[in-house]
């Protein structure tokens, strides 16, 4: 992203980063509406999706790295820790020192199977077969992610 964001910005809050910006959050909240539930799928809060989704994407993190990439409070990750533990959804294990490193259980890598599944399911219902947009689209949440949750010194 260049430096000078005026233009992109634009002059007030209507510009094109804050409707997509606006758009993701709605699409996101829409799309977890028809999330699955039942028994074959393990109910999560908010803040354990989160934790979950840094977990996944970076398994054997220690609890301060989630909580910088979520931007969480650290209290606020070792409670969800502790009650994803119990759900059994993550182990944690002691590191070389005083670390811990969080990883995902199978159980959690179930989950993930139905739920992505079921996601699939309802977006080629809505999207059909467009797969050339949806990887163009992938591409830039995925950017944007990235750049969201690295390092304060521009590291992923």
């Amino acid at each position: 992203m260049p430096r000078d964001t005026k233009d992109a910005v634009g002059a007030d809050a209507g510009g094109p980063l804050a409707d997509l910006a606006d758009l993701i959050l709605n699409v996101g909240r829409l799309v977890r509406a028809r999330t699955p539930e039942g028994p074959q799928v393990v109910t999560l809060t908010e803040t354990e999706r989160q934790v979950m989704r840094v977990v996944d994407l970076y398994p054997g993190a220690a609890p301060s790295e989630i909580a910088r990439r979520t931007r969480l409070q650290r209290t606020n990750v070792s409670t969800a820790l502790r009650s994803l533990e119990g759900k059994g959804m993550v182990s944690r294990a002691a590191t070389n020192g005083r670390g811990i490193a969080v990883r995902p259980t199978e159980r959690a890598a179930a989950n993930l199977r139905v739920l992505r599944a079921a996601w699939a399911q309802e977006l080629a219902v809505i999207l059909g077969d467009d797969l050339d947009t949806v990887r163009k689209c992938t591409h830039l949440l995925s950017h944007l992610e990235q750049r969201l949750t690295a390092d304060d010194q521009g590291g992923p």
